[in-house]
């Protein structure tokens, strides 16, 4: 019955198009099956009962993205869950739950599915304070700086190529003529070797300190080295960085920190676990 139960579970997470599907048709026809709520009622196919907290599992999401809840949604879940448990039923029939790669999907899936819940429980009992979410907003706008900068480079694999660049472009060269022919930075080389508005750390510490030591029109006169190979740095313009305030990112840095702490959380389970290769 476990084994059925986790072959059911499968085939639901890939039911949900069906399902979709199927409300979208009856909601077309409103003469369709009771109006009552088949959670209400014991369900039973083929002497197999499905449980209530499957319909209201499905339900649930259904309602989530979108679908108003009322008896056409009702209809539908009940239809598709009944259409799900002949077809899990026909499978087990068949035989298909003793093949070694359903069986390996099967558990997997058994796996992903307790890792979530694990997860969702570690961060309604861990709560984060808005205190700590502040002291981490406060980091990262120190850590970006007051500034922004648009630059443009061309970049290279060989020092010496980088070189003959900086000489060629002291002799009157075009910038954005020499990176679009020479340039290995597919990124950036058909836009002149342009790079977009970005404060210096979302560069390598290299790049960034030869950055920020140009003044505007300013071109390194000696390569830059990065482990993408050597750059030849322009610095176009500088502009105030303006930090979006901290409601509007509060959200974003609480996700962040809670997947940082059930992280930890999982790296200190693993470090305690009994790991063996037999």
């Amino acid at each position: 019955m476990k084994l059925k139960q986790a072959l059911m579970s499968l085939i639901l997470v890939g039911g949900s198009l069906a399902l979709t599907l199927s409300y979208a048709d009856q909601t077309k026809d409103k003469t369709h099956g009771s109006s009552k709520s088949a959670a209400a009622k014991r369900v039973v196919v083929n002497g197999v009962t499905i449980p209530n907290a499957r319909f209201e599992l499905v339900t649930e999401a259904q309602i989530a993205q979108g679908h108003p809840a009322g008896p056409d949604l009702e209809r539908a879940v009940r239809d598709n869950l009944i259409s799900l448990e002949v077809i899990a039923q026909q499978a087990v029939k068949d035989g298909l739950e003793k093949d070694p790669k359903l069986q390996a999907q099967i558990d997997l899936a058994r796996e992903q599915i307790l890792a979530r819940a694990l997860q969702a429980h570690f961060i309604q009992t861990n709560p984060i304070s808005d205190t700590v979410l502040r002291a981490d907003y406060d980091r990262m706008k120190a850590e970006l700086g007051d500034k922004e900068y648009l630059a443009e480079h061309i970049l290279v694999a060989k020092e010496e190529d980088a070189k003959a660049i900086i000489a060629e472009l002291k002799k009157g060269g075009d910038f954005e003529k020499i990176a679009k022919e020479k340039s290995i930075d597919s990124g950036s080389k058909e836009n002149g070797g342009k790079l977009e508005w970005a404060t210096p750390v979302s560069f390598d510490k290299s790049f960034s300190n030869a950055l920020v030591n140009l003044k505007k029109g300013e071109t390194t006169d000696a390569p830059v080295k990065t482990p993408f190979g050597y750059h030849v740095i322009r610095l176009i313009d500088i502009r105030p960085l303006k930090a979006p305030p901290f409601e509007e990112v509060k959200d974003r840095i609480l996700q962040a920190k809670e997947q940082e702490a059930f992280n930890q959380m999982v790296q200190q389970l693993r470090a305690k676990a009994k790991v063996e290769e037999r």
